[in-house]
């Protein structure tokens, strides 16, 4: 072979290596996964949720892409990052960060495959037409977010028992605060628990809501399971903590951050799960045939630190059922 012939050959091959690689990275399925929570608070579920991709044998970069979309708690901002997703014709989108989240998807596209990570019922929301049989392009995990807060309300009269009047802090711009509080409403009934209801769905009203449960009087806390919440966890605890309240949450986020008491489902196998049917999917299955599942992992997490800081007796009892105790 002539020189020229062998430089003229190797140029071209140079060339093609790049059109190649493109190619084989083109044909890399993709996830749109999209969170109504913010992407600095969620790196331990992100890495809860690759690990449950790489359990269904796929790996970021490697033989799937994944295009993220964070509402940082601004449910306004989930239905155009849907249908960035659906235009972008990802395989499949994963749902979560509370139910705005998959919501949104669902009303963006009958026809990309939806997983969705949910606090309430899926069925009465429309995702679904029933648990063991979804029927259309999505399924999912049911965390029981929305439907813990009497149990929760009842811990904390438990960690504060003899108060006179609790808080409780819901964001009205949430689908499933109506029925939280109906909830809440009707425990304080059944038990004589006084209660009073802060509204926040902004950080100022958070330090309104704050202000007011003093002015009032409340001796706990109860924060309402919700995903602006959870993007703002720090804050909050820092308030409740600034007025000396005892409080309970939804998430073992919370106990890590310094609130005094979690009580809820493990979201990080939560995520994992959500990983594993992402896979699934991506296998070829579809979502019609698989059930929606409950989560099972239930956790208590209880902060000695910060009991003592606020001069707290945690009970026997409750230290017995506690999961973990951070001291």
């Amino acid at each position: 072979m002539k020189r020229r012939q062998f430089i003229t050959l190797l140029g071209g091959a140079a060339v093609a290596w790049p059109l190649v690689a493109r190619a084989q990275q083109s044909a890399m399925p993709v996830i749109g996964f999209m969170s109504a929570r913010s992407a600095e608070e969620s790196a331990h579920l992100l890495e809860a949720f690759h690990r449950g991709l790489k359990e269904g044998g796929f790996v970021e970069g490697q033989n799937v892409a994944i295009e993220f979309r964070w509402a940082q708690g601004d449910y306004a901002r989930l239905p155009a990052l849907a249908a960035d997703l659906v235009s972008r014709r990802v395989n499949v989108i994963t749902a979560v960060g509370g139910d705005p989240s998959p919501l949104a998807a669902k009303r963006a596209t009958s026809t990309i495959p939806i997983v969705f990570g949910i606090g309430g019922d899926p069925v009465s929301a429309g995702l679904v037409e029933s648990f063991n049989r979804p029927g259309g392009n999505a399924t999912g995990f049911i965390v029981l977010t929305n439907v813990m807060e009497p149990k929760r309300l009842g811990l904390l009269r438990e960690l504060a028992p003899g108060v006179p009047l609790v808080g409780v802090l819901v964001n009205p711009n949430f689908p499933a605060a109506t029925r939280q509080l109906q909830q809440i409403e009707e425990a304080a009934r059944t038990v004589g628990q006084r209660i009073v209801v802060g509204n926040a769905s902004t950080d100022a009203e958070l330090d309104a809501a704050f202000a007011f449960f003093i002015r009032e009087g409340t001796g706990a806390l109860l924060v309402a399971g919700d995903p602006f919440f959870d993007s703002r966890r720090e804050r909050i605890v820092a308030l409740a903590a600034q007025q000396r309240l005892p409080a309970i949450y939804h998430f073992r986020e919370y106990a890590v951050a310094g609130g005094l008491l979690s009580y809820g489902v493990s979201i990080t196998e939560g995520y994992r799960q959500f990983g594993l049917y992402t896979a699934n999917i991506l296998k070829g299955a579809k979502p019609a045939d698989l059930p929606v599942q409950l989560a099972t992992k239930f956790e208590m997490i209880i902060n000695l630190k910060t009991a003592k800081t606020l001069d707290v007796r945690i009970s026997d009892n409750l230290l017995s059922l506690a999961d973990e105790v951070i001291q």
